[in-house]
């Protein structure tokens, strides 16, 4: 890793949590730019989702729980 690298590392270690979120949202941006077919499909997904889960004909686990069957499921093989 080259000296600028390491102190983009460091300048990035030192800002708040909100601001690294922020910071590395951008960076995806630049590896991946976004898709907006691919984010109005997600969109369309998310809402048909929410209507069904408002409408009672689909629901929600508590994520934690779902977290902690998953860890089991998959880490302790």
């Amino acid at each position: 890793m080259n000296a600028h690298v390491e102190a983009v590392i460091d300048q990035a270690r030192r800002l708040s949590a909100e601001d690294q979120v922020v910071l590395l949202d951008a960076l995806s941006d630049l590896i991946s730019p976004p898709d907006a077919e691919w984010e109005a499909a997600w969109a369309k997904e998310c809402e048909a989702r929410l209507a069904a889960y408002e409408q009672g004909e689909m629901e929600a686990e508590d994520f934690d729980v779902v977290m902690e069957r998953l860890r089991k499921e998959l880490l302790d093989r």
